[in-house]
C-alpha cells in the first residue's frame, strides 16, 4: 500500500512538471534567443547593427520628402538588403563560433556590402562584360574570400 502511494506521488509529481511545461532534465535546450545572444553581442554583429541604424534613419529621413522612386531611397533599401543578409549570415553560425566574429570581420563584411551596392549601380548603367563591373566582381570576390576565410 505504502509502495503504490509513493508510486502515485511520484507520477503526481512529475506529471504536474510536464503539464506545466516545466523541464526535469539536467540539462535543458537552450532556446533560440539564449542561442544567438553571443552572436548578437559579438564585435562585428554590431557594427553591423550600428550600420543598418544609421542607413535606417537616413532613409526615413528620406521618406518624408521623397518616395520610394527617389534614387537616394532606392539605393538605401538596397544596401538595407544587403546588410540583412549578412547579419542573417551571422545568426546562422553556431554560438560555439561567436569568438571568430571580430570587428575586423564586421568591417570587411561592411566593405563587401558597399562594393555590392556600387556594382549594382553600375549593372544599371553597363553590361556585365564591362571592365569596371569585372574589377568591383573580384574586389568582392576577395572580400568574400576573406570573410570566408575567417568564418572557417
Amino acid at each position: 500500500m505504502l509502495a503504490r502511494l509513493v508510486l502515485v506521488i511520484t507520477i503526481s509529481f512529475f506529471g504536474s512538471q510536464i503539464c506545466f511545461g516545466q523541464k526535469t532534465s539536467a540539462n535543458p535546450k537552450p532556446t533560440p534567443a539564449a542561442d544567438t545572444q553571443a552572436i548578437r553581442s559579438s564585435p562585428a554583429y554590431a557594427d553591423l547593427l550600428l550600420e543598418k541604424t544609421e542607413l535606417q534613419s537616413s532613409l526615413d529621413s528620406l521618406l518624408i520628402d521623397y518616395t520610394e522612386q527617389f534614387p537616394k531611397v532606392k539605393e538605401l533599401r538596397s544596401q538595407l538588403g544587403f546588410l540583412q543578409a549578412e547579419m542573417d549570415r551571422l545568426l546562422a553560425i553556431k554560438p560555439e563560433n561567436a569568438g571568430r566574429l571580430s570587428d575586423a570581420l564586421g568591417k570587411l563584411m561592411l566593405r563587401k556590402i558597399e562594393l555590392e551596392s556600387n556594382l549594382e549601380t553600375l549593372r544599371a548603367q553597363y553590361k556585365d562584360d564591362h571592365p569596371e563591373v569585372k574589377k568591383l566582381r573580384r574586389k568582392i570576390e576577395s572580400y568574400e574570400a576573406s570573410i570566408k576565410e575567417i568564418l572557417g
